[in-house]
């Protein structure tokens, strides 16, 4: 029986070009990366995937990410902006760093208030 090489394959990998109304990101598989997934975890429509290297955190239509109650969970260590990019390697959606929490959003329109962008058309 011969092969034909030429033939098409049905590869397993597919691509979506339809919104998914989802946002999330990665944190590396560390100490503080499973605290911040532990807390994230027990949020409605947040599903934290744990992989050997990273932990996966995805959200339906926005993730709230509070640093007091991160900070808390880590048992009073100061859990910042820069403490969060440091341990996060990837994200999508539309990040907004604030003071005390960062946002994602899966549609940036959702995020135009708190980045000001005016969203009228204009001619």
């Amino acid at each position: 029986m011969s092969i034909d090489l030429k033939a098409p394959v049905d590869s397993p990998f597919k691509s979506n070009n339809t919104a998914s109304n989802r946002c999330g990101f990665t944190l590396m598989n560390n100490q503080v990366g499973k605290v911040v997934a532990e807390v994230l975890a027990t949020k409605n429509g947040v599903k934290v995937m744990y992989l050997p290297s990273m932990i996966r955190v995805d959200g339906q239509t926005k993730i709230i990410v509070d640093y007091a109650e991160i900070s808390e969970a880590l048992g009073g260590d100061n859990f910042d902006a820069a403490e969060f990019e440091e341990n996060m390697s990837t994200h999508y959606g539309r990040m907004v760093h604030q003071d005390d929490r960062t946002l994602m959003f899966a549609n940036p329109e959702d995020a135009a208030d708190l980045l000001g962008f005016d969203l009228t058309a204009s001619n």
